[in-house]
């Protein structure tokens, strides 16, 4: 057994919930085999790396690492940097110019004396990891990189599960619960929530599916107006998803008309090429972050949705929720504490072996849960829209399917 003098734990991209969990299974799996391992925590993901700017895990720490599970975010920090995108590192002054961001980066670890590197974040932070790791093989670093896969909208190739997914889809369901009893305080309300996925519909069918199991729950008193119809998901809107617009309309007016509200769950990315193509011929400027992915804050889908459908169903009045920031924030679930354990302890057996990696469930490999190649990592898997519980989902609420988004003015 290759035992590791000293750990390095970072987390990077948006936040999840399983940041937290993740750090303090890592913390507590290391602790259980040998606590003399040396473990720090680099601040604010890459950024505290290239800086040198880390915590060290004291035996206090250790012995309260449990405590992680409660709370959501990333005590430790996150940011968004990409190694290989020098301009920028320079520019948020990183690195100095001429300088290289992975060598700066390399040497940083070795300056700290360490040697297992584990990353926890979503596709951006893995194939960052990914170049890093090549870096150090290159270059005879002689030091091991093992992610730890963190997206809300499970869109990591070939992982079958990402970490925090689930509790996110439980989490908006639980926002939207409170959300939609706005459909009450105005006649021929039109409800948008927007729920995180820039190329994967999962999070938004997940969430609309676990929302419509709350209603389940409830009893209905109809004759004073508490009708499950004026709460119930009455469209799903994904990038995978063709769009047929005006025929959509014509559907929820007849809703609008017969229960006097409309509620849509939309994926932050769906109709996205349609809204950059306005803003383009517009001649106005599509706001990219150091990754080049569109600044879907900016672009506001929601609110595009809201507009173009408000008018074609006659709402009175349109309400634009996102559960985003909400959900991505919460503490684990019991569902996700157990997977994110099962990866931490593989994680850390994987470090005594020094093999480099993202930990998942490889779809590419009868989902065994190992060490996936990093080259093999990447992001914007779709969504399979074939899957039995979404044809469930829309055919309890009318709505059809088809294969791509496709939307029509």
């Amino acid at each position: 057994m290759n035992t590791p003098k000293k750990v390095a734990i970072l987390t990077a991209g948006g936040l999840a919930p399983c940041l937290n969990s993740a750090i303090g299974s890592l913390i507590e799996r290391y602790t259980e085999i040998d606590p003399s391992i040396e473990i720090i925590c680099y601040r604010s993901g890459y950024k505290g790396l290239l800086l040198g700017d880390a915590y060290t895990v004291t035996p206090q720490v250790r012995e309260k690492a449990g405590l992680l599970h409660q709370f959501g975010g990333s005590l430790i920090g996150n940011s968004r940097v990409k190694l290989t995108n020098v301009d920028d590192c320079i520019k948020r002054g990183l690195v100095k110019e001429g300088e290289n961001p992975q060598k700066v980066a390399a040497d940083q670890l070795i300056q700290d004396g360490v040697d297992i590197l584990h990353t926890i974040g979503g596709d951006d932070t893995n194939t960052a990891a990914a170049d890093l790791a090549a870096f150090l093989a290159d270059n005879d670093y002689g030091l091991t990189v093992i992610g730890l896969p963190k997206t809300v909208d499970n869109d990591v190739i070939p992982i079958k599960q990402s970490l925090g997914a689930w509790t996110a889809a439980e989490q908006g369901a639980r926002y939207f619960q409170n959300v939609v009893a706005e459909n009450n305080s105005n006649p021929r309300m039109l409800i948008v929530h927007e729920v995180m996925g820039r190329s994967c519909g999962w999070l938004t069918a997940a969430t609309a599916t676990e929302y419509r199991k709350l209603l389940d729950q409830k009893h209905w008193l109809p004759e004073l107006g508490l009708d499950r119809m004026t709460y119930e998901v009455h469209g799903v809107f994904i990038p995978e998803m063709e769009i047929d617009l005006a025929a959509e309309a014509q559907r929820l007016r007849s809703v609008m008309d017969d229960v006097d509200c409309v509620n849509i769950f939309v994926s932050e990315g769906a109709g996205v090429e349609s809204i950059v193509a306005e803003m383009q011929a517009k001649g106005e400027e599509v706001p990219r972050d150091a990754f080049g992915h569109v600044k879907l804050d900016a672009v506001n889908p929601g609110k595009w949705f809201g507009e173009q459908f408000a008018e074609m169903i006659g709402a009175e009045k349109t309400l634009i929720q996102k559960s985003g920031y909400f959900a991505r924030a919460s503490a684990s679930n019991v569902e996700d504490i157990r997977i994110i354990k099962s990866c931490a302890d593989l994680a850390v057996e994987c470090a005594f072996r020094r093999e480099s990696g993202v930990i998942g469930h490889d779809e590419e490999r009868g989902n065994i849960l190992r060490a996936i190649e990093f080259p093999r990592i990447k992001g914007g898997k779709a969504f399979d829209i074939d899957v039995d519980w979404f044809g469930q989902l829309l055919s309890d609420i009318g709505q059809s399917k088809g294969a791509k988004l496709s939307v029509a003015h």
